[in-house]
């Protein structure tokens, strides 16, 4: 019997020219489900998340999360000697991924057209905050901005107050989500013949994934919107409702704790306002649909909260739970690691990684999501050292010598 997990791309050799989050997630995705991705970083400081929350030690608990299952090879792109193996490379990949200011790959040499010329059958996945096309293409732009030109930032927040930023890179995971299927879309179309060609290649034009930033987030925005040009609504910051969705709020416990209790089903909502000690609030008609509830929440939110403010969170899920009320308890990373739920499938693994210490720390880092059978997949490596593997993929896919290595390495060009 073979014990192996399944990986669906294993084979598939993805080339990543990605700094911070966005390119590198996507990588990180492809890696997870067994592609070999090799990461390229410059030399000396590599990415730049290597430093982002960078408690102690070299490398960020970030970086080791995000660029899991890789390979780093520290190349210098801006030199002729870097430009000529990243070329060497992509004859040797399926996938390049980017995350570049738009120009700046054409500007040293590697943009689509000689990246197509090496390899006819490259995908190429670019991330960039406002796309290759349209009048914003040459401006930089980080999440945060996106964010809020996508929309997402307006939807955040107490209403009485500017907008807020929830408290992960949101935008640039969503866009690396993007990038990931963008690439497996276009492969999956290479390996099943689909190009409508008599060579069997998709022209270049539609091997090229534009994924931008704010277009990401827009497109997790619901009927946004729609709903502003069907019915002249321009929806705002609700604190922790949901527009047009009641009762669905955080509500505090008397332990100071507190509970997501989420009610706004028409016999969900019976059930809890019985569970609670409300019948009067159950019977009345004007609540019996949604947008009647909508309209009284910060009546139902003080029933309810009165409710969970006099009984521990323990107490007030065991009763929701009993009653078939969605309910769960507000997890820190504490929680996260002590739940059942996520040990039973894989989603907390345990890694050694350096920390700084004398000894590498046993770190538990999140699972590989789609699980695919009855637990996530298991993280095989942590993010690397920077250039740990350059000597490995430079003799291993090109078969460079020691010595043609150590040239490249000092920049110097190959005859």
């Amino acid at each position: 019997m073979n014990d192996r997990p399944i990986r669906p791309l294993d084979g598939v050799r993805v080339l990543e020219l990605g700094n911070y989050i966005a390119a590198p997630t996507a990588g990180r995705l492809l890696a997870d489900f067994g592609a070999e991705v090799i990461k390229i970083e410059r030399p000396r400081t590599g990415d730049e998340l290597r430093n982002w929350r960078l408690y102690a030690g070299t490398t960020s608990m970030l970086y080791r999360t995000i660029n899991r299952n890789k390979k780093s090879v520290a190349l210098d792109l801006k030199s002729a000697a870097g430009r000529d193996v990243v070329l060497d490379l992509v004859r040797h990949c399926d996938v390049l991924l980017e995350n570049f200011r738009p120009g700046t790959l054409e500007k040293w040499g590697l943009g689509p057209d000689e990246l197509n010329a090496a390899n006819p059958d490259l995908v190429i996945a670019r991330v960039s905050a406002f796309g290759q096309t349209g009048p914003l293409a040459d401006r930089p732009g980080f999440a945060a901005v996106a964010e809020a030109m996508g929309g997402l930032r307006e939807l955040v927040g107490e209403p009485d107050r500017a907008p807020v930023r929830v408290g992960v890179s949101i935008g640039d995971s969503i866009a690396g989500l993007y990038a990931a299927f963008g690439a497996v879309m276009a492969l999956f179309r290479r390996e099943s013949g689909r190009s409508g060609r008599v060579d069997g290649r998709a022209p270049l034009t539609e091997r090229v994934i534009d994924v931008a930033l704010n277009e990401a987030i827009l497109s997790m925005m619901e009927s946004l919107v729609p709903d502003h040009l069907a019915y002249g609504v321009n929806r705002t910051r609700v604190g922790g409702r949901m527009e047009g969705i009641a009762p669905s709020n955080a509500y505090l416990c008397g332990d100071g704790t507190s509970a997501i209790i989420a009610g706004n089903g028409d016999a969900i909502y019976q059930r809890l306002m019985a569970t609670i000690g409300r019948p009067d609030l159950a019977d009345d008609p004007a609540l019996s649909s949604n947008a009647g509830r909508w309209a009284r929440r910060d009546e139902l939110d003080a029933a309810i909260g009165a409710w969970t403010a006099g009984r521990p969170r323990a107490e007030v899920l065991e009763q929701l739970d009993r009653a078939g009320v969605p309910a769960g308890p507000s997890y820190t990373a504490a929680d996260i690691c002590d739940d059942a739920q996520y040990r039973a499938r894989n989603m907390i693994q345990y890694l050694p990684v350096d920390t700084g210490e004398d000894e590498p720390r046993q770190v538990g880092f999140p699972g590989i999501v789609p699980v695919i059978g009855d637990v996530s997949l298991p993280v095989r490596t942590v993010g690397p050292d920077l250039g740990e593997h350059t000597g490995e993929v430079l003799a291993g896919v090109l078969g460079m010598s020691d010595d043609e290595i150590a040239a490249v390495v000092a920049g110097e060009e190959r005859s």
